[in-house]
């Protein structure tokens, strides 16, 4: 009598729970715009929803710890005159993220640490090279300020966003739309899939499709008769690959080998709700201590929810196996370098004492860099009028002056809370 071998892999029991409802994200309006990304982007600070918004588009921007209810008048990332359709945080700062839309501008952003006051409005810098809508965004994994966009003029551009230059603009290799793009770990080359039911491998220094023939698939493994649009996530750390399906309400997860027959299923977290878009965390915003390999933020209709993916361990000490080292935030290339020809793998770090994340990082480049700092509004004085004293009259003119504008502040938002009270309870009487 034969028995059955089972294989052998430390995440068969990988399992997914979700958050305790005090650890969501409640009362956030979330995009409804038809556009198939994941309209979600997280990292070890912040959270980023793209949101619904009046008058051209907008993402809201909470503090990883600020969950619970949100409040309505919570300051929102705006400039973009058309829907926000993709945003990306960058890898080398946690405190900026770059927004692409259907205004057909790319605008990156810097968010301050601490909660603005009012609505962020003036974007680092502004991209503009695309024809038509921009609706995919994808940073370098390891050189810096590198950002890659691709929108529906089937263009795929690379930019520096240091200087705001395009280093490269691939035109002529996709005859449709482009529905994904993916660097590789070193970003070396690029994977792109399309609406030619072609997936190409791409060159961008050297303009070249490097392979595009490909007859038959490693593995191919049947997921459901449902048409929602897949969003995969993959973890080359434990090389498993998570599958959410957009407006379903399941996660399926994978184990990826280099053994036939290569694809392993491991097992599918399902709830009642189905998911309007996904966030990712990357692995070093992970709590190591509770042996949580994943954690994923799932937009309702109204809420964001984390959902933790864990490997059952009886140990409290520090998992080397679930953990090898993993990327960091420091870049291993300049983008010069980069287009030059050069390669690097990303820079890795240990999780063995857990990651925290700087309050601010300074981006250190070769030369003058429109990240590094922001140049100060109104004209500059001289240095004998920036160091002349205020007399005692001029100051306490200045506070009485800053004590009526204060005040005269909360009186309109008093006003403009009132009257948002009175449309409501309008558009509530018309239903």
């Amino acid at each position: 009598m034969s028995r059955r071998v089972v294989r052998q892999s430390k995440f068969r029991h990988v399992f997914g729970q979700a958050a305790k409802a005090d650890q969501a994200y409640e009362d956030i309006r979330v995009s409804k715009v038809t556009w198939d990304s994941s309209f979600c982007a997280v990292n070890p600070k912040f959270l980023a929803i793209i949101v619904e918004a009046g008058g051209g588009g907008a993402f809201i921007v909470l503090p990883l710890a600020k969950t619970g209810r949100v409040d309505k008048n919570h300051p929102l990332v705006t400039g973009h005159t058309a829907p926000v359709l993709d945003i990306d945080w960058c890898p080398h700062n946690d405190n900026i993220i770059a927004s692409a839309s259907d205004d057909t501008t790319i605008m990156v952003w810097q968010i301050p640490d601490y909660t603005p006051m009012r609505n962020i409005t003036e974007p680092i810098i502004t991209l503009e090279g695309h024809s038509k809508r921009v609706g995919i965004l994808s940073w370098h994994p390891t050189a810096r300020n590198v950002l890659l966009s691709a929108g529906g003029d089937n263009v795929i551009i690379i930019w520096n966003v240091g200087t705001g230059e395009v280093l490269l603009s691939l035109d002529d290799m996709h005859p449709d739309i482009i529905h994904s793009v993916c660097w590789n770990s070193n970003g070396s080359l690029l994977a792109t899939t399309c609406k030619d039911k072609t997936l190409r491998v791409v060159d961008p220094r050297k303009g070249q499709v490097v392979a595009n023939n490909f007859e038959e698939p490693v593995a191919l493994q049947e997921m459901d008769t449902s048409n929602g649009v897949l969003l995969p996530f993959y973890d080359p750390d434990s090389s498993i690959i998570y599958l959410c399906g957009k407006g379903d309400s399941s996660i399926r997860y994978f184990e990826i080998t280099n053994e036939a027959p290569f694809v392993h299923y491991l097992n599918t977290f399902s709830s009642k709700e189905p998911q309007r878009g996904m966030g990712f965390m990357p692995k070093r915003g992970l709590d190591v201590s509770k042996c949580e390999i994943a954690r994923f933020y799932k937009l309702h209709e109204r809420k964001c929810e984390p959902i933790i993916m864990t490997v059952p361990r009886k140990s409290d000490l520090f998992q080397d196996d679930l953990y090898p080292d993993t990327p960091g935030p420091e870049p291993a290339l300049e983008a010069d370098e980069w287009l030059s020809g050069q390669d690097a793998d990303p820079v890795l770090i240990s999780l063995r004492d857990g990651y925290v994340p700087p309050k601010h990082r300074e981006l250190r480049v070769t030369k003058r860099n429109i990240l590094d700092a922001r140049p100060p509004s109104g004209p500059r004085r001289s240095q004998s009028a920036s160091d002349a004293p205020l007399s005692q009259n001029t100051l306490e003119t200045l506070l009485q002056e800053i004590k009526a504008l204060r005040e005269q502040v909360q009186a309109q938002e008093q006003r403009i809370t009132a009257l948002e009270n009175m449309l409501c309870e309008l558009v509530d009487g018309t239903d």
